[in-house]
Formats: C-alpha cells, structure tokens, sequence
C-alpha cells in the first residue's frame, strides 16, 4: 500500500508547485504559464540584468531545486517529473525566460538525463544568440573507482556561490569559474536505513533492520555497501573518515543533510556526532542540519564538505530570499553557564530496618524485570515507555538502598523520601503523580494514621490532582481496589483485587485519562493497562513478603 499524500496522481507534482509559490516567504516567486508539462519556477523580482542561474532535476528532492529560487541564489528551477529529468523544451523555455545579454550558467547534477536535457536546450539556446554555460555537480565519493559520480547534496553549495557571483554582477566567465572552482572542492556521502517510498508502489523492504546502505543514490538506487550498525557515532566516524580521505587538508563548511524521513531529534544527535567527529578541528561552518535535497520520505542523512576560500565564506553568507537556505552557524564548543540546582529536599537521618530493605529491594527488582513487558503493552496503547519509566524510578531508589542513603526506620520519612526522588527520576506525568502518592502518603503518616490509611490518603490526593478515576483505565484500577481490600480484609486479599483490576482495564474500550485515552477502541481491545499491571505485580511481591 502507498505510504503518499497525494489526490491526483498525474497533477501531484504541478499542485506541489502551486503549493510552493503561494507559501513563498518573501513572495518572491511566480510559476511560468507555458505548455501545461512545462515546470518552470522563478523569480519574479528578477530583471536580466545579471548572469541568470538555472538549475533543476527530478522532482522528490524538496527543496531542491525550486526551494533555492530567490535573490542571491538562483534565477528558475525547472522540475521535472517525480525523480525524472525535465524535458529539453523545459529547460530551453527557462532559459529564454530568463536570460539577458549577461548570460546563463546551468548548473546540473551528473546524470545522465540532467546533463544530456540540460546539455542540449543548453546548445539551442546558444543557436538563438543566447549566452550559455554549464557547471556539472559530481560530489558524490560513495563509489570511488566510478568516473562519473552522482551529483548529490553539494549541489546546493554550488547554487549558493554562483547566485552570490552572479548578484554581485561578476561576468558569466567569473559565475561560471567559481561555481566550478566549488565543484572541484566538494565532497558529499550519505547513507540510509530505509529507503523512500513513492505514490502507487508498495513499500520496499530492501534494507534489513539494524543495517544501513552506505552511499545509496536520491532515487532510492542502491548503496556501495551495507554497514550493519545504526550507531550514530560509528555511522558518523565512517562517514568523516571517507570524507577527509578524499578531500585531505584544509579549512570546510560541513553541510548535514536530511533525506527526508529523519526526526529532528535524531539530526541534532548527529550534528553532535559531527562536532565531536575528527573533521570538527578542520570546520569553520556548519549548514543544516536541514532537508536540502532530499529523496521524499528516505529515512538517511547526508555529509558535504567544501573546502573553503575567502570568496567562499562570503558566498556561504550572504543573505538570501529563498524557502530552502540555511543560514551558516560558526562550529563552537557548547556553550554553558555554570548553575546549581536547587533541591528543596527534607532533611532526615539515614537508619537500617531489614523489613523495610526487603520489601523496597523486591518491589525495585520486580519493576525493573518488568520493564520490557510493560513497554510491550505500552506500546500497543500509549507511547511504548511505561515500562522504562517504572524501571527508572526503581533504579534510582534502589540505588539510595545500596548506598544507605534511606531512613529505613521511620516510615513517614522514608516515603517522603521516596516521593522526593521519583519526582526527579521518573519522567513524564509518571513520576509526578507516583511522587504524589508517596509524599501524600508520608504526610498523613506523619500525623499519627496507619499505613494503610496513608496510602489511601496517597490514593485520594492523586486521584484529586491527576484527574483520573477507577474506570478510567489507568493503574488506579488496579490500585485503589487492592487498598479497598487491603483496608476491609487484610494485605493478602490484596493482591486478588489488584490482579482483577488489572484484568479489567483490558475489557475497557475507552480510557478516560492518560496517553490511551487519545487512542481509539481498537487498539485497546484486550490489552491490560500496563500502569494496573506493575501495580498487580507489585502487591503480589509485597504479599509474597508478608507470607515469609
């Protein structure tokens, strides 16, 4: 099944341009009404006063190419079709289009389509008096025996240096050499752990899981190898060590390049990696991590590095108007102000009471064991972390066991303390509503009640200020009928209500609070809430421990 928005499939490339004009920032862009299968983006602040600079390709690189369109880049971008070369008569009507008595310099990417369509409206162009020349893009370092490698993510550094050429009103000889002077400096590789996913084709499944495709092509075209790792250093490490290798001494700009299916999370994480990669002591400027040329939705990333020259730098920043450019950022060391926490913590003596280690060291061990199940079930109704949630709050007090940091010996005290540190530790609203139910709990117990009356007590303020209720399909339902019977009948018949409990939460088809209650009722069907289900295991550890 496709994996693509679209409505019309022959009209899907035409309406994304549409898109594209109408949402222009600066609204700086016109489509050119020409012959219907004719694609040309350009400028409509532009008047043939300068060198023009075209460039152009398949379309499913966005924003390339017509994301670079705009003053101090380039002049048109023709599109083809989705991952195909646009015609001939595309590419000569964009010429026509734009070109004065300054000339036009094409910049292409290497191939075969590109620069034969591109190659020849150049030539037609020239036979009607125009000025024409043609810069071919060849970064790509994947396949190093191959003699014509692809042109990849560098293109658009060789947009940006020419279109600052040709704003600055060099001649199309000097917009043409710099922009070759850019090709000869440029290296770029990538890699990918999926491949992208097109309109009416069935999803590809060529890269097994934990592997990635070292240098697979924008179309989808298989990588030079298969590195079995998706270890963002080690990935990053390969893709520097080959990058410096081909590109040896010198200062670089570095641009990190999403293929269009990686999180921002993720880019950040590898924009690290990059800065704490070799080549960081050889970088002055980092661009990206952004999608420039992408390959739709390809879940990869790229690294292009130019070797830079004074005119470089200045090309690289320049202001532009355009959609897709992005702004150079100096490579420094990260940047940090010295702060100290503040801990409002209550003050207390750590004891020994072997009752009390027991019964925290079997809860801890049971909830960490548990971790992986729980995110099975979380992931099948919320967001698949429940279990490592719980598994955290239990390390950290396990922790403070070991290294005798609880007051074991007095009981309000040590779930206070316990209500302390789970509002640190444990994340999301986990953590605040079990911190709750401690604190509350080591509240009331201070004032004289039972144990069981304080938990109860836990379990009312944490009810009061979660919002959830028995029914709604949260631990509660697990909880507050173990406390119930725990109350009328003794801890043994607890442990029979919170396993009932739990098992009812799987019979609920609507949950009233909580990461499910966004989830609709097919997904829940017989799926016990995973919060209900550490509670149950829980009590069962605590009975087991009031039977010895």
């Amino acid at each position: 099944m496709s994996r693509f928005f679209f409505n019309n499939r022959k009209q899907l490339i035409d309406e994304a341009i549409e898109g594209l004009v109408i949402s222009a920032p600066h609204g700086n862009l016109v489509k050119l009404d020409t012959d219907p299968a004719i694609r040309i983006v350009a400028r409509n602040d532009w008047d043939k006063s300068r060198v023009a600079v075209i460039s152009g390709g398949g379309s499913g690189h966005e924003p390339a190419h017509a994301g670079f369109v705009g003053k101090g880049m380039l002049t048109a971008a023709v599109c083809g079709d989705l991952f195909a070369s646009p015609s001939v008569d595309a590419v000569f009507n964009a010429i026509v289009a734009v070109t004065g008595e300054q000339g036009c310099l094409l910049i292409v990417k290497n191939y075969t389509g590109d620069r034969l369509n591109f190659g020849l409206a150049a030539e037609k162009a020239k036979s009607h008096g125009l000025k024409v020349e043609m810069v071919i893009v060849a970064d790509d370092i994947s396949l190093p025996e191959n003699r014509q490698p692809r042109g990849v993510a560098g293109t658009v550094l060789v947009h940006k240096i020419a279109g600052y050429a040709a704003e600055e009103g060099k001649s199309l000889a000097q917009v043409r050499a710099l922009a070759q002077q850019a090709c000869d400096n440029l290296w770029s590789l990538g890699l990918a752990m999926q491949t992208c996913h097109l309109p009416d084709y069935m999803e590809e499944t060529r890269i097994k899981d934990g592997q990635v495709e070292l240098g697979l092509g924008i179309h989808g075209e298989p990588g030079a190898s298969v590195v079995n790792t998706q270890n963002s250093k080690i990935l990053i490490d390969n893709l520097v060590k080959s990058l410096q290798h081909s590109a040896g001494k010198g200062r670089f700009a570095v641009l990190i390049n999403n293929l269009g299916g990686v999180s921002s999370l993720e880019m950040a994480l590898l924009t690290r990696e990059v800065a704490h990669s070799p080549i960081s002591e050889q970088t002055d400027w980092l661009i990206g991590p952004a999608p420039l040329v992408t390959s739709l939705d390809m879940k990869g990333f790229s690294l292009s590095v130019l070797r830079l020259n004074d005119y470089f730098v200045q090309a690289l920043n320049a202001p532009v108007e355009t959609q897709g450019w992005q702004k150079p950022v100096a490579l420094k060391p990260l940047k940090t102000i010295v702060c100290q926490s503040v801990l409002e913590q209550s003050e207390y003596k750590p004891s020994e009471n072997a009752l009390a280690a027991a019964c925290i060291t079997a809860i801890t061990d049971k909830l960490i064991g548990l971790e992986s199940r729980l995110n099975a079930l979380d992931a099948k109704v919320g967001d698949g972390d429940t279990g490592t949630t719980f598994a955290h709050g239990a390390h950290a007090i396990a922790q403070q066991l070991t290294q005798q940091k609880l007051p074991l010996n007095d009981l309000p005290q040590l779930l206070l303390c316990i209500g302390e540190r789970l509002a640190v530790v444990m994340g999301g609203s986990s953590g605040v509503l079990m911190s709750i139910f401690f604190t509350a709990a080591g509240q009331h117990l201070q004032k004289g009640s039972t144990l069981i009356e304080a938990l109860v007590n836990g379990l009312t303020q944490m009810k009061h200020y979660g919002g959830a209720d028995l029914g709604d399909r949260t631990l509660i339902d697990a909880l507050q009928p173990a406390l119930q019977s725990w109350q009328q009948h003794g801890i043994q018949a607890s442990v029979q209500a919170a396993r009932e409990g739990a098992d009812k939460t799987a019979d609920m088809h609507k949950a009233g609070a909580g990461r499910s209650s966004y989830v609709n009722k097919q997904n829940l069907v017989s799926v016990p809430d995973p919060g209900a289900v550490a509670v149950a295991e829980v009590f069962t550890v605590l009975t087991e421990l009031d039977n010895k």
